[in-house]
């Protein structure tokens, strides 16, 4: 009865995960998707012609031009599934990580974990989400840049066009193609993501407990959730944290995942790194960065009070 239980317990808390993740997710991306489209332009502007887009600013004035509003979130549909797959994954895996630290003993379930235990998690729930994440990411950027593949003709904007062109040219295994960028970034950048808010969550609660006198009052600032500027915050920071630490490995990616399918011209995450680094240096790797940054701080406070929101709220049963 008790194995019952906790195997009930167990698969509530993963539909808890998956569901609330989802609706997170999607809530960020409409937030965020117009600012991810301009990085994602900016980013995968060729090497041998001169730069399309002078800058954020730029990049939206002429998108706008040519497309309207409505232009910065084509191909949305995608993105809004692949959000949904990555937020409840996240919070699946991260979870997953949690597990497999108490059963090999790591933390303990009565005292929780411990900052850097967190910072764990993170990168165990990034690199597990990697992989679901790689493809949609692919068939993203494709939808978003198409008129950069260089000497091709412009990849179709649907998604089932785009998924048909890849695997007509590379099969299954070229949804993979900048699986290692993707990896990168997500291991590090999700432990940065989940370890920035638990830490500025953590920093929050210290200094409530300061004006507590008494066990009692300890246990009821601690039993009662922070107020939404400071959860703002706090998700904000992890937001931040995981798009700056990791952006190159991003940047990479995207310029990987754009370019021409069916050309031989594809290059390694190496390489591809490599030949960013000789034209633009360092600037090359960060470039979107502050757009993207900018984006990410209100994108990540609102998917982490949805989700936090809906844990604390709508228990399922």
């Amino acid at each position: 009865m008790a194995l019952q239980e906790k195997v009930r317990s167990a698969t509530m808390e993963a539909a808890e995960d998956i569901i609330y993740g989802s609706i997170a997710g999607i809530a960020g991306k409409y937030i965020e998707y117009p600012f991810d489209t301009v990085k994602v332009r900016l980013q995968s502007q060729p090497d041998h012609l001169p730069l399309r887009y002078t800058g954020p600013l730029d990049c939206f004035r002429q998108s706008i031009k040519s497309d309207g509003l409505r232009g910065l979130y084509r191909g949305i549909s995608a993105p809004l599934f692949g959000a949904a797959a990555e937020t409840s994954s996240l919070f699946l895996f991260e979870n997953v990580g949690r597990e497999m630290l108490y059963r090999a003993h790591i933390a303990s379930r009565d005292k929780g974990l411990s900052l850097p235990e967190l910072w764990l998690t993170g990168a165990i729930s990034g690199a597990f989400t990697s992989f679901v994440l790689t493809p949609i990411e692919l068939v993203k950027c494709r939808i978003q840049a198409p008129a950069l593949s260089e000497g091709a003709p412009a990849a179709p904007l649907r998604p089932v066009a785009v998924i048909r062109e890849v695997y007509r040219h590379e099969g299954i295994r070229g949804f993979w193609h900048g699986q290692l960028g993707t990896l990168i970034r997500e291991a590090g950048g999700c432990s940065a993501w989940f370890g920035a808010k638990e830490t500025a969550t953590k920093a929050f609660y210290k200094l409530r407990l300061r004006s507590a006198t008494s066990e009692k009052e300890k246990e009821a600032v601690l039993s009662k959730p922070l107020p939404l500027w400071q959860q703002a915050i706090a998700g904000a920071s992890g937001g931040v944290t995981y798009n700056f630490l990791f952006f190159p490995a991003d940047t990479i990616k995207s310029r990987m995942q754009t370019s021409p399918v069916g050309t031989g011209q594809r290059r390694s995450f190496f390489s591809e790194g490599m030949a960013i680094w000789r034209h633009h240096g360092l600037r090359g790797l960060y470039r979107g960065c502050g757009i993207t940054c900018a984006r990410a701080a209100p994108s990540s406070a609102f998917i982490f009070m949805v989700y936090d929101g809906l844990k604390r709220h709508v228990p399922m049963q």
